[in-house]
């Protein structure tokens, strides 16, 4: 089962969606498709800040939405957040909040990690990732 980085969701709706993220998502039940709420909020930042915000925000209703199950940011990706944060602080790395909110879903829901940004999130050593962008 896999959780959409917000980049990898909003490809879909490019003029030219990448080939290989189309193909891999239609070989998956709905069932097996997973967004976070944070994903959602980066989502809606961006439709806020663009010249034509309601054309995004239909766009996250009525295409990408209908085709994955939603997964909060709850008690338990919380915890694993603050493993995960301190660790990369320790280590004296860094990484937006939004995107260890998103890796600590992940990783509290058993999820793979489909994101472009391999080279980001290969930071959290217990985190599961793959590109089907590139």
């Amino acid at each position: 089962m896999y959780l959409f980085d917000t980049d990898t969701i909003t490809n879909i709706t490019k003029k030219i969606p990448s080939r290989k993220l189309i193909s891999n998502i239609n070989k998956l039940k709905k069932e097996e498709r997973f967004l976070s709420t944070i994903a959602i909020g980066e989502i809606t930042y961006g439709a806020f800040n663009s010249n034509n915000p309601n054309h995004y925000i239909n766009e996250l209703k009525n295409i990408l939405l209908p085709l994955v199950n939603i997964l909060p940011f709850d008690s338990n990706s919380a915890y694993i957040y603050g493993e995960i944060r301190a660790e990369l602080e320790k280590r004296g790395e860094s990484l937006p909040h939004c995107d260890i909110q998103i890796a600590s879903i992940a990783i509290a829901n058993n999820l793979i990690l489909i994101t472009g940004n391999i080279n980001h999130f290969k930071r959290i050593s217990s985190l599961r990732i793959e590109d089907w962008i590139n």
